[in-house]
């Protein structure tokens, strides 16, 4: 985080200039007997860098350092609207912890609406079934047909009728219950103008056409892999994309001893969060659209009873990353008969 400003500016300067992992840099600047300090630590690299010759870094667009931006505050607000939905969920319990099950999630602009105009189930059973209903087809935007509405109307009526709650309607929690839902909301529609904000960003990148046609990659799928991984033309082979995110395997032998191999996960946590939802993707249309992918997944998972599901997608997540390394260095479409199954 600290080197970005030095990178800016030699960028802005033209110099070229090598950038080191941490833990590369610690391994390089390894001695038998270690002290720390930013002086030593100073002469360290300039000594490993007279010795190892390290390679100019790859200077990217500055596209992938917007959308690699974008992608953290996207991340950033996953994780707000996860802990602002439970302190929802927890509020609940004490005002109308049945109105959770008034659809069938909750989510959506619909649920959280209904829960800031009916926090409570006395604040319910003061309306007719008619006002009911006309609110909820003004509480959405989608097209909601009258006999929906109405259904909703009278099941959020039985939900109330059938609530203990524990507050009040004029109690503080009830109030909670409000801002929360409005601040789950608002979190939601900024999610929303994130992507909307990388998909203009990423329009004009060749790559995002290559990755959407792999059956079971959306254009969100798309573009947070490409701000988490960057340009991939930069990596000399897949298996370096896999080192990058960490699925690399370790293995360990010591005489007759030879350890159970497993990813070494340390690499970059977003991308492997993002790859490994994009695979459950994969499999997920491979009724419709089968790949190469697919096809591997389910005959491993087939053959292989003990072998946990996680395994099988890490191999999937490898052969992933080799197709789409040879697709965006040849600039190639997916195209299903070259890649077809067997």
């Amino acid at each position: 985080m600290y080197s970005r400003r030095l990178r800016a500016f030699l960028q802005r300067d033209g110099w070229k200039y090598t950038e080191l992992n941490p833990l590369a840099a610690k391994k390089v600047m390894e001695e038998f007997r270690h002290t720390k300090t930013d002086a030593l630590d100073a002469v360290g690299l300039a000594r490993a860098m007279i010795k190892n010759h390290f390679r100019p870094t790859y200077q990217e667009s500055p596209v992938y350092t917007e959308l690699h931006d974008l992608e953290r505050t996207y991340q950033q607000f996953n994780k707000d609207i996860v802990t602002n939905k439970n302190r929802l969920h927890r509020a609940l319990q004490l005002t109308f912890p049945e109105i959770e099950h008034f659809m069938s999630s909750t989510d959506g602009v619909l649920y959280w609406h209904i829960v800031q105009r009916f926090p409570h189930p006395a604040i319910v059973l003061s309306h007719e079934e008619n006002e009911l209903t006309e609110i909820i087809l003004t509480e959405t935007s989608k097209k909601i047909g009258l006999k929906r509405a109405m259904k909703l109307a009278n099941h959020l009526l039985a939900l109330a009728q059938n609530s203990a709650p524990a507050k009040e309607p004029q109690s503080h929690a009830v109030r909670a219950v409000i801002a929360l839902a409005k601040e789950v909301e608002r979190i939601n529609q900024l999610k929303a103008q994130i992507i909307v904000e990388m998909t203009t960003l990423g329009e004009n990148l060749s790559e995002v056409p290559l990755l959407v046609s792999i059956p079971g990659i959306g254009i969100k799928t798309a573009l947070c892999l490409i701000a988490e991984l960057g340009d991939v033309r930069r990596f000399h082979s897949a298996n370096a994309i896999n080192a990058y995110i960490g699925i690399d395997l370790i293995r360990y032998e010591s005489g007759q001893y030879e350890a159970k191999m497993h990813i070494r996960k340390r690499g970059n946590p977003y991308a492997r969060k993002i790859l490994y939802r994009a695979i459950l993707n994969i499999i997920s249309v491979s009724q419709y659209q089968p790949t190469l992918i697919s096809a591997n997944y389910k005959r491993k998972k087939q053959s292989a009873q003990s072998h946990g599901t996680k395994k099988i997608a890490i191999a999937a997540m490898s052969q992933f990353n080799r197709l789409m390394h040879h697709l965006i260095l040849n600039n190639e479409l997916y195209d299903s008969t070259t890649f077809m199954p067997e």
